[in-house]
């Protein structure tokens, strides 16, 4: 009896195995033949010439036929990297890396990605713009036909759908849209209602905060200023080294009208910062309040409802279905609801149900703007580009061949109801609060050639952008805008080296990038000081290290011995679960922590930082200047805690663009890598980065002439395709 008992369960086991291996067995299935994803590619024609350094010099008869050809290009150098923000934009991901790319997934389906590429492409994107986007995605698809083994199942072909995709998905967290849903999906999160501005003497109140580390450096300075009759712009955005942000340099040349050199990120098929020969623009992130959260109030006899005037609504539902790689070919098809309101996408907290509404949502032009950015040649052209106000945030900093320059805090900025603190959350039950659209572009902040003939930008608030009389000012824009009153610690610092008449040549332009002192009015340095301020009575076991730091000059040199301690003590202190606890006991833990590693890693304190900050890429391995938030940026961030700190973030891919008084342009160039950013084979995986960790620059080659002549490597492609090299 209980052996058949045995067997019987032992079979229904078994049955109940295999049903559940047939319903995970999702195997991707690869939908395109080679000879199908390269039948495009012959509707294009375009030559890549690589230079001495590795870089691809694309040149073409159409734009298309130069779209095409950077596909490919960059597919050479970074196609792991581009299939997976193709992947993340279609939100695929975690059918490729299980589990924890699952959130992004859902975040895709959450913010409707996909549903406003169904509702707007056909009729809100040109035919231009689409052929663009088609012509990269043709590149693409050549390339995995020839590298099928290189090519993730299932994801080719790849689409112009998947290039809009990728511009509607991202633009938005690079103003921080990806920190507010952190928070609204942490459990611990309360709603921190507003009241009304009749309740509430507190209205009008700016957002504000504690300067961001992480951020990127412009500026812009006129022939007068700079002293030896040449304009110049300093293009220093602060980037990841690697990743699906990480900056490449490509130049693009076509018969038609791009001619542009600049840094893209992968999957994007245009520069997004750059010049060509009579403009150059830089960006910078601007912390604006661009995103807002309503409390919604549910029905309690209909849980899928929610009040708005007084009225109950029903929540638009859709259920999505988020295939999550296990192991080999099975997948589990996890199902999740994502609601939506009048507001916008619905998060449902432990202790709430919120609506959030940002800046960007439903939008979809944005890769036509800098497409038209791309096309533009002059002053004007660049402006109407703008004009568009299809990028959510992003400074702007820009300078031209006639002696123009620029800052515009740009963004799409709500058009919200005066007298509201637009910082708090909002009550979901008014419509009236649910703001209708954006500011026009000539409410925008600009500041154009100031009389003293600066510009620049380090994340911090527009109304220091200049060191003349003519900045930007608070009380001429309403509170609910957002703008960010913050400084940081590399803005203080320009604002500090400047005085508004002091002659800022390329030396002197150069002194003030890679500067590397804190101010002492910093966030920084004010926490240095509180370490210095520990009492040895009290911490007699930390005499040595409490010394050290009050040795300490705020510099982030090399040959420096006392700047290790102080950077390792403020990132533990900075980067902790609690990085607004400066108590006494948080940063003796710090200290001692940072002490120990230096101890058990140099057996010293007093440590040369360029031993402890370095920038390793392969085999190279060299000491670097520059720190968190100096102008010199370098970060150490994610690192497992076995691995010793090194540079991850900060200055990346450089650009020092000049014309001079006859208006012909020249430019200097950095990266801190190379171009080949996988093949640790290359000779281009890491011949920058000596240049770099010495604050040394290349020549760009800009002129096709001296292009062919330093070439080392020539691909035709598409209808009559061939390589040579030489």
């Amino acid at each position: 009896m209980l052996k058949r008992l045995f067997i019987g369960l032992t079979s229904l086991l078994a049955i109940v195995v295999l049903a559940m291996a047939v319903w995970l067995y999702q195997p991707l299935k690869d939908e395109a033949t080679a000879a199908e994803l390269s039948a495009s590619a012959n509707q294009y024609q375009v030559e890549i010439v690589r230079d001495q350094w590795g870089v691809p010099h694309i040149r073409g008869e159409r734009d298309v036929d130069v779209a095409f050809g950077l596909a490919y290009a960059h597919a050479e150098d970074d196609y792991q990297t581009i299939q997976e923000v193709t992947a993340a934009a279609r939100g695929v991901l975690a059918s490729y890396k299980g589990r924890a790319a699952a959130p992004t997934d859902y975040i895709v389906a959450l913010l409707d990605v996909w549903g406003v590429l169904e509702r707007r492409y056909q009729n809100d994107v040109p035919q231009g713009v689409k052929d663009y986007a088609a012509a990269y995605a043709a590149g693409l698809n050549l390339f995995a036909a020839e590298r099928s083994e290189q090519t993730w199942p299932g994801l080719a072909p790849f689409k112009a759908e998947d290039v809009i995709a990728g511009f509607v998905f991202k633009t938005p967290f690079f103003y921080g849209l990806d920190g507010e849903l952190l928070k609204l999906f942490d459990e611990s999160r309360r709603p921190n209602l507003v009241l009304d501005p009749v309740e509430s003497e507190t209205a009008f109140q700016v957002r504000d905060g504690r300067p961001t580390q992480m951020g990127s450096n412009a500026i812009a300075v006129n022939k007068e200023r700079s002293g030896d009759n040449h304009t110049r712009l300093l293009i220093n955005s602060h980037q990841p080294m690697t990743g699906p942000v990480a900056w490449y340099e490509a130049h693009l040349s076509s018969q038609e009208s791009l001619e542009i050199t600049g840094g893209l990120f992968p999957g994007t098929p245009l520069i997004l910062h750059g010049f060509n020969q009579n403009i150059a623009w830089a960006n910078t992130v601007n912390h604006i309040d661009l995103s807002d959260v309503y409390v919604l109030e549910r029905n309690p006899s209909n849980p899928m409802q929610y009040k708005l005037d007084d009225q109950w609504l029903d929540f638009v539902v859709e259920e999505v279905e988020i295939s999550v790689k296990l192991f080999g070919p099975f997948r589990y098809p996890a199902k999740r609801k994502v609601l939506r309101s009048e507001h916008g996408p619905v998060i449902e907290g432990k202790h709430g149900t919120y609506a959030l509404r940002f800046a960007g949502m439903g939008e979809i032009r944005q890769f036509e703007q800098y497409l038209r950015l791309n096309r533009a040649k002059n002053f004007n052209e660049f402006l109407a580009a703008m004009a568009m106000n299809a990028l959510p945030s992003i400074n702007y900093i820009y300078a031209d061949k006639n002696d123009n320059i620029a800052f515009i805090h740009n963004a799409q900025y709500p058009r919200r109801a005066a007298g509201w603190d637009w910082k708090k959350d909002l009550p979901g039950n008014r419509s009236d609060l649910i703001w209708p659209g954006y500011l026009e572009f000539n409410q925008v902040p600009k500041l154009v050639n100031p009389s003293s003939g600066l510009i620049f930008n380090a994340n911090n608030t527009p109304f220091s952008a200049t060191d003349g009389p003519d900045n930007l000012r608070a009380q001429d824009f309403p509170a609910w805008m957002g703008l960010a009153t913050n400084q940081t610690n590399r803005a203080l610092r320009l604002v500090e080296l400047n005085d508004g008449e002091s002659k800022v040549g390329e030396a002197e332009l150069l002194a003030l990038k890679f500067d590397h002192y804190y101010s002492k009015q910093s966030d920084q340095y004010a926490l240095a000081q509180k370490l210095m301020a520990l009492s040895i009575k009290d911490h007699p076991a930390l005499e040595a290290e409490i010394k050290h730091i009050n040795a300490w000059d705020r510099g982030t040199d090399q040959q420096n011995q006392y700047t290790a301690l102080v950077i390792l003590t403020l990132r533990k202190i900075l980067k902790g679960p609690e990085p607004e606890d400066h108590s006494s006991e948080k940063l003796v833990a710090a200290l001692s922590s940072s002490s120990a590693f230096l101890r058990e890693r140099f057996n010293s304190i007093a440590v040369e930082w360029g031993a402890v900050n370095r920038l390793i890429r392969g085999p190279v391995d060299l000491p670097l200047d520059g720190g968190p938030d100096v102008l010199r940026a370098i970060y150490s961030s994610g690192l497992p805690p076995d691995v010793l700190p090194h540079a991850t973030h900060g200055d990346t891919w450089m650009a020092l663009v000049e014309w001079d008084e006859e208006g012909r342009q020249t430019a200097k160039l950095l990266h801190q890598f190379g171009s080949a950013t996988l093949d640790k084979n290359s000779p281009h995986y890491n011949d920058q980065a000596p240049l770099f960790a010495r604050k040394k620059w290349r020549d760009a080659l800009l002129d096709w002439s001296d292009i062919e002549q330093q070439a080392s490597q020539r691909t035709l492609l598409g209808s009559k395709s061939e390589v040579s090299a030489r």
